[in-house]
């Protein structure tokens, strides 16, 4: 019985771990860049998170049958570019412009429906009536959140975080096949360090530097940046692997529709940001097209883990499931 109860522990503790955690870097995003430039405060916490990662994982595993290569960087940096990059650089734009927190986790949370829909016509595989279903709900949700009784929101800032999610869809797609590691979290470390040099790029293009003001920034911003370095970066993301290697995706694939729940509450309790009617009832479809497009966890063996794509999503990128 105790054997028994040591893994599910440990799996709960995990599954605890990427639901808090990653519904929280949406509010260690927002203080951060009350101070920081959005890019370059993801620039450095990526090329932080993305060199310890990198320099831990290189050295374990199949060292000599998986060393990368030029190939291997060529796709870990496409991935960043556009998970990293685009997605998580837009959001923050957008929060640095006053997009609540709660309102970017709930259009984050469309990206199961932009992955199916991609998936569909760059495969042309038939979805089935569930899936359809999720997909046409979600994108009721999203027009409830940005219709015209939302008029008061940042059109652009919305628009932005869309674009993103949709990046983020493109770029899990392309490393089902991309010539990644087959060391999952070398991948990752490989993804964060280009990431953090095409952010540090593009910061300096737009001005950032100028901007930037280290003696000025206040122990809250620094503080929000090493947890979203040590926590967001690197403990959230060796719990998600964890998971993947240890329990059913169908389950781990649940932090989809829970983390936007974290961050509203979040927002609501230490932001003060509004919770209102219209914020639930959209919430609450594009948690339903999540729940249908993903499919309710269930009581199951563990599945092998699908094949590693470093930072994109294994749980939600395995399509097979979702056809008719």
């Amino acid at each position: 019985m105790t054997s028994l109860r040591k893994p599910v522990a440990a799996a709960a503790v995990a599954l605890a771990a990427v639901y808090v955690i990653w519904g929280s870097t949406y509010l260690g995003v927002a203080v951060a860049v009350r101070s920081i430039p959005p890019l370059l405060m993801l620039s450095l916490r990526f090329l932080v998170a993305g060199a310890i990662l990198y320099a831990w994982s290189i050295r374990r595993g199949d060292r000599a049958g998986d060393r990368p290569d030029f190939r291997q960087w060529r796709a870990a940096t496409i991935v960043g570019a556009l998970l990293l990059c685009v997605d998580t650089g837009l959001v923050a734009w957008a929060v640095q412009r006053g997009l609540d927190t709660g309102l970017a986790a709930l259009l984050c949370a469309t990206i199961p429906l932009w992955l199916v829909g991609i998936d569909g016509i760059v495969t042309g595989r038939r979805l089935s009536a569930g899936t359809v279903a999720g997909m046409g709900i979600g994108l009721v949700g999203v027009a409830v959140l940005v219709g015209p009784s939302a008029s008061h929101l940042d059109l652009p800032a919305v628009l932005a975080v869309l674009v993103g999610t949709i990046a983020w869809a493109a770029g899990t797609i392309y490393a089902r096949s991309a010539p990644l590691p087959r060391r999952p979290n070398v991948g990752a470390g490989m993804e964060m360090i280009a990431a953090g040099v095409l952010l540090a790029i593009g910061g300096a293009a737009t001005g950032e530097l100028g901007r930037l003001h280290p003696t000025q920034v206040p122990l809250a911003a620094v503080g929000a940046m090493l947890y979203l370095i040590v926590f967001g970066s690197l403990l959230a993301y060796s719990a998600y692997g964890w998971l993947l290697r240890n329990v059913s995706t169908t389950v781990v694939s649940t932090h989809a529709y829970v983390n936007p729940v974290v961050a509203i509450a979040l927002g609501a309790a230490v932001l003060g940001e509004p919770v209102t009617g219209t914020t639930v009832f959209a919430g609450l479809l594009v948690v339903l097209s999540v729940v249908l497009i993903i499919g309710p966890p269930k009581r199951r063996k563990a599945t092998p883990m699908p094949r590693p794509i470093g930072l994109a999503t294994p749980a939600l990128a395995d399509f097979s499931r979702l056809a008719a």
